[in-house]
């Protein structure tokens, strides 16, 4: 399975209008190469260079039909809870220095996770284990 995205290419920089800089809205993410055997689609964004970490976006329960979530996405999957205590998705908003590298990671599963809504990313992955068919991810970067 792979994880691409039209706004930029894995290493590369995301751009401003999908940080906290700029309109703050979620990437376009599409993916290819799923297992038949998906039933559901999760996916976590995190930055692992934050101290202790720091996570951007969850949303699981993705139906497996879906190969592409369109810029600013609402109404798709169940969106679990990011490190602002808010559900949904909120981009890099780095501290001045040096870049963070921003990982999507996305696994297709074998079930729904049938979570509640704002199920924090610890949630969803414990639910996900034994269950993850395939994974891919897109590393983008950014800093201020």
């Amino acid at each position: 399975m792979n994880l691409n995205s039209t706004a930029f290419t894995d290493g590369a920089t995301i751009p401003r209008k999908h940080t906290c800089d700029g309109a703050n809205v979620s990437p376009q993410l599409s993916w290819q190469g799923k297992s038949l055997e998906t039933m559901s689609i999760a996916l976590i964004m995190d930055d692992p260079d934050a101290p202790s970490g720091f996570v951007h976006w969850v949303l699981f329960d993705i139906p497996s039909a879906f190969s592409e979530l369109r810029e600013g996405v609402q109404g798709i999957g169940v969106p679990g809870s990011n490190s602002y205590r808010k559900v949904g998705y909120n981009g890099p908003c780095p501290p001045p220095g040096r870049a963070h590298r921003y990982f999507f990671k996305l696994y297709a599963l074998d079930k729904l996770l049938r979570l509640r809504p704002g199920a924090s990313k610890a949630e969803v992955e414990a639910a996900m284990q034994g269950h993850i068919l395939d994974q891919a991810q897109l590393m983008g970067k950014y800093g201020r």
